[in-house]
């Protein structure tokens, strides 16, 4: 007979299962609709991802009940199926993996992080009567995840409190590593749940493993708890226009045993992980010995990324004032140089940092529409101030994700108003999986359709075909992923983004030399210059990062080595040293360089910019440039 989960969780590491939903839309099941509902419409579907990840090691299963609750069913008028649909979510659990394997019932925020406007009421309302259902169903513990606000998660231990001593779970969603979406210190917040009651307190959701060991970092050891982790599997990315997640089982499988030496009892995944997920967790987990040292190192912050991008054609429009950046790259060496906007309301070091590059030479300064759908400054306000104070060419992205045809259009109108000229389309990334998952991803435009649609604005000519007086001087960008199996799919998909108009193209970062000379030889024949990304690596962890949990860059294996523990001023010392190496290899073959900065270390592209400008020939001919 197996231990009650509250003294299995004390004593050794047990692994939980992965994601429910995302799982079921790669195994072809519809979005849109209420998975929860699939316990009374699909029990066997159900019935048969619960064995999937019992098959492959999970210890702990959860209900698929985590929004099955009145408010969150009544979108799809199913608020008087509460406790049927729970119910079910139970017995569909147990009778796939039986008494051996542990089953909690899965209690998802009401509110989450944009639901502040639900009555408190109407929370408690949904909460308790989940939960009644839950436990009267004979659950072993309860897991109540991705949250994100202190308070609500406090509400819904409370409730269990009054009701149970059964074994909760308590896990927070990450976003910031060192507070909740309230603002309330992680430490603060999980020594007051203990105090409420919680067995075990944790992160899910919202972050893959490096952002969750960097939550942990800030959970001071004196707390006594078990803690508990189920990461995404890094960050998603549309491909052939389906959401995929790049983390891979054997990375997860690495992190796992970084999560135990961090004092994490419970391990699992969420968002974008499957049974070979969990497989190679339990297997890395096999006979686990504590490290010496329980401490997991601080991952560093996700950077921005370029996601896939739209194209222009035709010629760049001419400018009487000053060349376009197309007319620089095709005489000489041109820098763009990436820089992010700042996340809340001080300029301060993103000003400092503009002027800096604006010193060094850089040709042009770019910034990210709200990348990998986190909340910024907005890039056309900073864009204005760039061409005011710091007199920095502008470059601003400019996402499908975030305005319909109506915003589309009046947000291109106002750049054009500004004489901010040089845009790059892409598409964005979806808006559930930023820190704002309760608002909605437009995409009333592809980013091929964008492209075309700004480029008509050159022609004087609205998206709804009326005549606007006069014309735009719009030089529109489209982004390339050359870090792919396939680089000739990449090009010939290169191919339709230069019909449809783009006048140039950004790459993501490079790491291998020979992927350089692949691509010059691959796009040779394209009549519209590319600027190759480079992107500096700040740290061991960085690289790590960069290479297991975000779409669309690959690392070499001899650049992980390099960078492999290497950390603070070492770590960037040896960054820029490799960027250098590629910087040789890439001005050799492409006229145009895309530097990106990471975490606001400008210092570090101030550096490439100055190291390209004295190793170009085409710049030191002519120092005024």
């Amino acid at each position: 007979m197996k231990p009650d989960l509250r003294t299995a969780l004390a004593r050794k590491p047990l692994v939980g299962d992965g994601a429910m939903a995302t799982y079921l839309y790669q195994l072809g099941l519809p979005v849109g609709v209420s998975f929860e509902e699939f316990n009374l419409l699909k029990p066997d579907v159900i019935a048969d991802v619960h064995r999937q990840y019992a098959a492959a090691g999970a210890q702990i299963i959860e209900t698929n009940t985590y929004s099955a609750q009145q408010n969150k069913l009544a979108r799809y008028g199913l608020e008087k199926k509460v406790e049927e649909i729970n119910a079910a979510g139970v017995a569909l659990a147990r009778k796939a993996v039986g008494d051996g394997v542990y089953v909690v019932g899965s209690i998802g925020a009401v509110r989450g992080g944009a639901g502040k406007n639900i009555r408190t009421a109407i929370v408690k309302r949904d909460f308790e009567e989940q939960i009644g259902v839950l436990l009267s169903s004979g659950v072993d513990g309860l897991l109540l995840e991705t949250f994100f606000d202190l308070e609500e998660l406090s509400l819904a231990l409370t409730l269990i409190r009054k009701k149970s001593d059964i074994s909760v779970i308590c896990q927070f969603a990450v976003e910031d590593p060192e507070r909740t979406h309230d603002g309330i210190p992680l430490a603060e917040a999980f020594r007051r749940l203990k105090g409420e009651g919680a067995d075990v307190i944790g992160f899910n959701c919202r972050s893959g493993p490096t952002g969750i060991l960097r939550a942990l970092e800030t959970i001071p050891a004196d707390l006594s708890l078990p803690l508990s982790v189920f990461p995404n599997a890094g960050i998603p990315d549309y491909v052939d226009g389906k959401v995929v997640y790049s983390a891979t089982p054997e990375y997860f499988g690495a992190s796992a045993l970084r999560f135990a030496d961090a004092g994490a009892k419970l391990i699992g995944g969420c968002c974008g992980t499957t049974p070979e997920h969990i497989a190679e967790i339990a297997k890395a987990l096999q006979g686990y010995l504590p490290a010496e040292q329980s401490a997991a190192p601080a991952p560093a912050e996700s950077p921005a990324v370029i996601v896939e991008a739209a194209p222009a054609p035709v010629e760049p429009p001419t400018h009487d004032a000053e060349p376009s950046i197309v007319d620089l790259v095709r005489e000489r060496h041109t820098i763009i140089v990436e820089l992010d906007p700042p996340r809340d309301l001080d300029i301060t070091k993103f000003m400092a940092g503009a002027q800096a590059l604006k010193d060094a030479k850089a040709d042009a300064l770019t910034m990210a529409d709200n990348s990998l759908a986190v909340t910024r400054m907005s890039n056309l306000a900073l864009a204005a101030l760039l061409k005011e104070r710091v007199g920095i060419k502008p470059l601003a992205h400019i996402a499908c994700r975030d305005r319909n045809l109506i915003g589309t259009q009046s947000h291109m109108m106002g750049f054009d108003a500004l004489g901010i000229d040089h845009v790059l389309a892409v598409t964005g990334d979806p808006a559930k999986f930023g820190d704002l998952p309760g608002s909605s991803s437009v995409y009333d435009l592809t980013s091929f359709e964008i492209i075309r649609m700004i480029k008509q604005l050159n022609e004087g000519i609205a998206f709804s075909g009326k005549p606007l007086k006069q014309k735009a001087k719009f030089v529109v960008g489209a982004a390339f992923n050359p870090n792919v199996k396939h680089l000739d799919k990449a090009v010939q998909r290169l191919e339709r983004k230069i019909s449809a108009g783009a006048d140039y193209i950004m790459t993501q970062p490079v790491y291998d030399p020979e992927l350089i000379v692949q691509i010059a030889e691959s796009t040779k024949h394209l009549t519209v210059p590319i600027f190759l990304g480079i992107f500096p690596l700040a740290s061991g962890r960085n690289a790590e990062y960069l290479h297991n949990e975000v779409p669309g860059i690959q690392l070499s294996d001899s650049v992980r080595q390099r960078m492999s523990g290497l950390e603070g001023a070492a770590g960037r010392a040896e960054g820029v040293k490799i960027a250098e190496e590629l910087l040789d290899v890439a001005m050799a073959h492409f006229n145009g360089i895309y530097l990106m900065t990471p975490f606001m270390a400008y210092e570090m592209t101030v550096s490439l910019t100055e190291y390209v400008r004295s190793k170009s020939p085409s710049l030191n001919r002519n120092p005024a440039n």
